[in-house]
C-alpha cells in the first residue's frame, strides 16, 4: 500500500457541496492499495503512520506522533482519503498508467479495512468517499509532507 502524509493545521473533504470529513490538527492520508496487497500491508501501514513521530514536542522538536498528541493537550485527527492515482506510472511517457492500483472491488474493500483498523486504533478519524470526485482543502502545517509504501508481501517458494 501507498500513502502520503501531509501534516495539516486542517483538512475537509466536499463531495458534491457537501463537507463528507474534516479534521483540525493531525494528518491527512491518502491512501492507495495496489493489486497484491492484502489487510496486512494495511495494518503495518497503519501501524507507521500511528505512531510516525512528525509533531513537534515542546522544545519544537518533531519527537510526537499523532496519538502523542492527546498527551501534549490536543487530540490528532486522522483524515483518510482514497487515492489511486497515487499508484501512476509514468515511465512509459507523459499519460500517467495505473494499472498497479487495485481493482476497485479490492481498492475499495481495503480501504475499508484500513478505516475500519484506523477508527479502532485512534480516537478522532474521518473519511473521504471513495471513488467520489472529491475536493480536499488543507494547510499543510510545517509544510510537512511524508510518502510511505509498504510493498505486498512477496510468497517464497521453499
Amino acid at each position: 500500500m501507498i500513502a502520503v502524509l501531509q501534516r495539516v493545521s486542517m483538512a475537509r473533504v466536499v463531495v458534491a457541496g457537501q463537507t463528507v470529513g474534516e479534521i483540525g490538527p493531525g494528518l491527512l492520508v491518502l491512501v492507495c492499495a495496489e493489486q497484491g496487497d492484502t489487510a496486512a500491508e494495511g495494518d503495518k501501514l497503519l501501524a507507521k503512520i500511528l505512531k510516525l513521530r512528525i509533531f513537534s514536542d515542546a522544545q519544537g522538536k518533531m519527537n510526537l506522533s499523532v496519538q502523542d498528541m492527546d498527551g501534549a493537550g490536543t487530540v490528532g485527527g486522522l483524515l483518510i482519503v482514497s487515492q489511486f492515482t497515487l499508484a501512476a506510472d509514468v515511465r512509459g511517457g507523459n499519460r500517467p498508467s495505473f494499472t498497479a492500483a487495485a481493482a476497485p472491488d479490492e481498492g475499495r474493500r481495503l480501504y475499508d479495512l484500513f478505516v475500519e483498523q484506523a477508527r479502532r486504533a485512534h480516537p478522532i478519524v474521518r473519511t473521504g468517499q471513495f471513488a467520489a470526485d472529491m475536493q480536499v482543502t488543507l494547510v499543510n502545517n510545517g509544510p510537512v509532507t511524508i510518502p510511505l509504501r509498504i510493498p505486498p508481501a512477496v510468497a517464497c517458494a521453499t
